[in-house]
């Protein structure tokens, strides 16, 4: 269980510049670049409002390196912020962070980049894959937004939260109290945990009718999904952590973010769309110069529930060796790292309601000429 630690001030109405620098990492406990930024005078401790991860971990129950580089991180800043560590670099992905801050300024004329973030309670273990989680999660994607001045849902672009998952000891722990658990194996419980958080994000950007969810059609309705979620669960909490991305207006500074929806893992096009409308080249490999203005790629991986992709069979299902989730990320991975020419892309498996099945949503954020 992560520690609790002082809560940073609520983000107030003032609208300033939405800042994102791109870590790498040595192990994942190495806070040595977020150091360096403070250090530098780059970046002020209490400007971070929350810190994106990928950890080079199996990315399942027991990927302990998430909950490392958390203790680390909540080290390093002192503080309480929005923590999404991402576990699994397979293929050529390579560890990073992106940390994302928010500083105080007089705003601009348009719109820019734009962040807020904020925390459910945490669950009891019956909560997690169940409505609870989706109503939960919902509510705080509407005080995300409200922090980060996005008024118009069609103005936000990406939506990470972070959310937990059932080990044995929280099972027993709910049964002692009576209480059943949406499922009693661990690693599935981390997909009903993302998809339940992934149909909260839905319903509170209006992307699926509040009539349409129940229970039942947590983890087995892929019809119904978010073309802006991405979630990533982890044994490091209890609560969800959400963190919305988009642009508004007020916010000044150089960044801005769009996105596309991946029908598969190797539509490459749709990378090539969200590129397109930050200005970027739209075809090929980006020229070193115009990969340098991406500051960030996040995307969600998923092997398709019937062993296809576009009508030729795949084994990401049928390896017993190397889990489906890890296969699907070092495959967008090297989908995304050939369009961008760089391989530190947040790249996250298990996409249950976070885009088509076999889909995903995919998110750039770059610096825009001028």
């Amino acid at each position: 269980m992560r520690a609790h630690l002082p809560a940073k001030k609520s983000q107030g109405p003032a609208m300033p510049e939405c800042l994102v620098f791109r870590v790498p990492t040595r192990h994942p406990a190495d806070v040595s670049g977020l150091d360096a930024l403070f250090a530098s005078g780059a970046l002020a401790p209490e400007e971070v409002v929350a810190v994106f991860g990928k950890t080079e971990g199996n990315g399942c129950v027991n990927d302990f390196t998430r909950p490392l580089a958390v203790m680390a991180l909540e080290a390093a800043l002192g503080a309480r912020v929005a923590l999404v560590m991402s576990g699994g670099t397979e293929g050529g992905l390579s560890p990073h962070l992106l940390v994302v801050a928010r500083r105080e300024g007089a705003g601009g004329p348009g719109t820019a980049l734009a962040v807020g973030t904020a925390f459910t309670d945490d669950f009891l273990p019956e909560e997690i894959g169940r409505m609870a989680q989706v109503r939960a999660t919902a509510a705080a994607v509407a005080r995300a937004m409200a922090a980060a001045g996005l008024t118009d849902p069609a103005d936000v672009h990406f939506v990470q939260v972070k959310c937990p998952l059932l080990t044995s000891a929280r099972i027993q722990e709910a049964a002692a109290r009576g209480q059943d658990v949406s499922t009693h194996d661990t690693y599935a419980s981390m997909g009903l945990s993302r998809g339940a958080s992934a149909l909260g994000i839905g319903l509170a950007l209006g992307e699926i009718p509040g009539e349409a969810l129940d229970d039942s059609v947590i983890g087995t309705r892929p019809d119904l999904f978010s073309g802006r979620a991405s979630a990533s669960a982890g044994i490091e909490l209890m609560r969800n952590e959400v963190i919305v991305l988009g642009n508004a207006p007020g916010w000044s500074g150089p960044l801005r973010i769009a996105h596309r929806v991946m029908r598969d893992g190797i539509d490459l096009p749709a990378i090539q769309g969200a590129l397109a409308e930050l200005g970027l080249p739209a075809s090929g490999q980006l020229p070193p110069e115009a990969a340098e203005r991406v500051v960030a790629l996040l995307a969600k991986a998923e092997p398709t529930g019937d062993g296809l992709i576009r009508g030729r069979r795949h084994i990401m299902n049928d390896d017993s060796d190397i889990n489906a989730t890890r296969h699907a990320r070092a495959l967008v991975g090297g989908v995304a790292a050939a369009a961008i020419g760089r391989t530190d892309l947040f790249v996250s498996g298990g996409a249950e309601h976070q885009g088509p099945d076999g889909g995903g949503p995919v998110a750039v954020i770059a610096r825009m000429n001028g």
